[in-house]
């Protein structure tokens, strides 16, 4: 029999934190008594509550290294943990590389955001050159391209994306997204079920999934 994962002093930081919504004060406490080592765990192994708040502190504490353990925590059996783990995840995308890196990153983020989708590319571009390993830079400059009617460029960059991280369902996604506007339904089709894969959440993309299944008379 496996021994229980005791965990108190999280249960109470985390009932704090549904009480207040203090996001920064709930990282703070967090910090001073765990590691990140041991809130992966905590994420895996404990209770109900003490996975969620494993989850929120990793979202807030953690690194691209807690990818994976976020990634797993998308197809948990707690809704709240999974809504949590979408959420936290998407914040550690954008938390790799320097200071620099960062600010540039979320420079292009804010670009999309504008609609200014040729600034976007142009300084998603220049970050590429410098770093190539960061994945969400891809994305974001094939969301910019996606904008502008470039697909397969676009298909390019999620392919990119999705090999360096390959739990980023959002660029699974938009992948699928380029393939039906080239009505390649059946590639298409392969995406959106590779998103559903990673991230079962997704009602959207699932919605996708039948329509197409239907449409195209393809086997579940």
């Amino acid at each position: 029999m496996s021994k229980r994962v005791r965990t108190p002093a999280l249960h109470g930081l985390y009932h704090h934190y549904l009480v207040d919504q203090d996001t920064a004060k709930f990282g703070r406490q967090v910090r001073r008594r765990y590691n990140v080592g041991t809130l992966e765990r905590l994420a895996v192994a404990g209770d109900r509550m003490a996975r969620r708040a494993a989850i929120l502190a990793l979202s807030q504490l953690g690194d691209y290294n807690s990818n994976a353990t976020l990634g797993r925590a998308l197809h948990d059996d707690d809704r709240g943990v999974r809504m949590l783990a979408e959420s936290g995840i998407r914040q550690l995308w954008s938390r790799i590389g320097t200071t620099g890196h960062r600010r540039h990153l979320d420079s292009i983020v804010e670009l999309n955001s504008q609609q200014r989708f040729e600034e976007a590319i142009t300084r998603a571009t220049r970050l590429i050159e410098e770093a190539p390993w960061l994945a969400e830079t891809w994305n974001q400059r094939a969301l910019a391209l996606f904008s502008t009617g470039r697909y397969p460029e676009s298909i390019h960059d999620c392919s990119q994306a999705l090999e360096i991280n390959p739990y980023h369902f959002g660029a699974a996604t938009g992948m699928a997204q380029c393939h039906l506007k080239l009505n390649n339904r059946h590639l298409a089709l392969e995406c959106f079920r590779r998103a559903l894969r990673l991230n079962p959440s997704l009602e959207g993309v699932r919605a996708h999934v039948l329509y197409l299944q239907r449409t195209l008379k393809s086997p579940d």
